[in-house]
């Protein structure tokens, strides 16, 4: 059992805009994010099943082509290896967890 206190994390800037925070399990990563008004993620897939939660703000979520408006309290569920893209709208807070876990975020922690 780990207990990871994310207040003692260092935030690093991943994309422009994007800022982040992880912990890892043996098989999960959790990224939470802080993200500026306006930021673009660019779009991008990876192998990693990824379950987006908005906890704050307005963003704009692409998933396979299909634009999402997300709103705090609402999930979104991206499959592996399909292609993604977002936009922040206002300044946003996110979480994300990753299936499997995501090595080359696990360097980033602080």
């Amino acid at each position: 059992m780990s207990i990871i206190n994310l207040n003692a994390v260092k935030e690093t800037e991943m994309v422009p805009g994007f800022w982040g925070k992880f912990a890892h399990s043996a098989n999960v990563t959790l990224a939470t994010w802080h993200v500026e008004s306006g930021a673009s993620l660019p779009p991008h897939a990876h192998p990693h099943e990824q379950v987006t939660t908005l906890l704050e703000g307005l963003f704009e979520l692409t998933i396979a082509g299909e634009k999402h408006l997300l709103e705090p309290g609402m999930v979104a569920i991206v499959p592996s290896h399909v292609q993604h893209s977002g936009k922040a709208l206002t300044a946003c807070r996110i979480l994300d967890v990753f299936y499997p876990l995501r090595s080359e975020y696990q360097n980033q922690e602080g």
